[in-house]
């Protein structure tokens, strides 16, 4: 019966986060009608929908309550992604009549074209994750590597969000809405710090294939050769729009700026905040990277390369995508005779952590620590008798 519980449990959730949008249709028109001018009524709604929703989760997995915690966060975060959806949809006139009340008392940034890319992701990225690992667990499985890239993700997300919101044009704007943001960045953080102190997926100790990686150079390894100079590349290029974010005055930053991309400079500060975040968090990450491609061992990598990652392509998602969107102001657009030019180098700065995680997954005998078994020194490296790094 239990076994019954657990595999119908996802369905339900889902089921329950994609009927929201004909309540909220209903809803809209009561709060449009009554509490127009009252932006503190959204903030109480809105604390009021997210308590309403936690008991009903609650309720319904009360005869087989869940082991992990952070399943009520993942239930609870899935209603809130199909409301991102819809308001990206809204925005963007694909549907119209559910947001609108929100829209003009709630929070009137979610109309930029970083908030509208960064709902994209929301609605589809994190809502695949949050049902998938709300399957496993369920069904009593893993899913930490996966909750590492949400982490990573959602932590990307609301920082650059939050702090946008407060130093670009909408800094004076702000709504008693804004408030409910900072769950939405406290929980992230918090799965983060949980996750990595849940024992990993893997070993971390290997034998002679661990050792026979690890006693190779760099130049014997042209895979993790070329991610170094990937990872050189995007410090160099970290630098750069850092920089550029910071208002130096080098000519190289004013000739990136005007002449490739001159998004970073949108006034609603989202841009800008996002290169000072990749700035001082995201370049010591990578500095990082490259000591853990060349220093054997480093067994943190398997993590850190996943989080990170997982932050880099949403960063990059609502970048690359807000610079291109129609509600982005002319002068803020990519210039079109260094359009692809420009579109590469994102496309290959996102793609170097994700490759760099890969490698440390698909490959980790060089990330993990040695622990030789006695009395087979100097015996043949071979698989069959690395017997101390398993799959689980």
């Amino acid at each position: 019966m239990k076994q019954k519980i657990r595999g119908r449990l996802p369905s339900k959730i889902a089921a329950v986060t994609l009927c929201w949008p004909m309540c909220c249709y209903f809803s809209s028109k009561t709060v449009t009608f009554f509490f127009f001018h009252r932006p503190y009524v959204i903030l109480e709604i809105g604390v009021a929908v997210l308590l309403v929703v936690f008991l009903f989760y609650f309720l319904i997995t009360r005869g087989n309550p869940p082991k992990d915690v952070l399943f009520f966060v993942f239930a609870e975060f899935s209603f809130t992604c199909v409301i991102d959806l819809a308001s990206a949809l809204e925005y963007d006139g694909i549907i119209s009549g559910f947001m609108e009340f929100y829209q003009k008392t709630g929070e009137p940034y979610l109309g930029t074209a970083y908030a509208i890319m960064m709902c994209y992701w929301d609605g589809i990225a994190h809502f695949i994750m949050y049902l998938v690992m709300i399957s496993r667990i369920t069904d009593r499985k893993a899913y930490r590597t996966l909750g590492l890239i949400w982490a990573g993700s959602l932590s990307a997300n609301m920082s650059v969000f939050i702090a946008g919101i407060v130093a670009g044009k909408y800094g004076s704007e702000i709504r008693p809405a804004f408030w409910l943001n900072f769950l939405f960045l406290l929980m992230p953080v918090c799965g983060a710090v949980t996750l990595f102190t849940r024992p990993k997926d893997r070993p971390l100790i290997g034998g002679y294939n661990a050792q026979h990686a690890q006693s190779m150079k760099l130049v014997w390894r042209p895979l993790d050769l070329i991610l170094v100079l990937l990872l050189l590349a995007a410090m160099a290029f970290t630098i750069l729009r850092g920089l550029v974010a910071l208002d130096s005055p080098l000519e190289a930053c004013s000739v990136y700026l005007r002449h490739y991309e001159p998004y970073l400079k949108d006034p609603v500060g989202y841009p800008r905040v996002m290169m000072l975040h990749l700035f001082f968090y995201g370049l010591p990450l990578l500095g990082a990277f490259v000591y853990g491609l060349l220093k054997p061992g480093c067994t943190w990598m398997s993590d850190w390369t996943v989080f990170f990652a997982g932050a880099m392509i949403q960063c990059q998602w609502a970048h690359i995508g807000g610079s291109l969107h129609p509600r982005t102001t002319a002068p803020f657009r990519i210039p079109n005779d260094v359009f692809w030019c420009v579109l590469v180098a994102n496309l290959l700065y996102a793609a170097t952590p994700i490759l760099v995680a890969l490698r440390v997954h698909s490959n980790p005998y060089f990330f993990l620590k040695i622990a030789p078994f006695p009395g087979q020194t100097g015996l043949p490296n071979s698989e069959e008798k690395d017997t101390k790094y398993k799959e689980k």
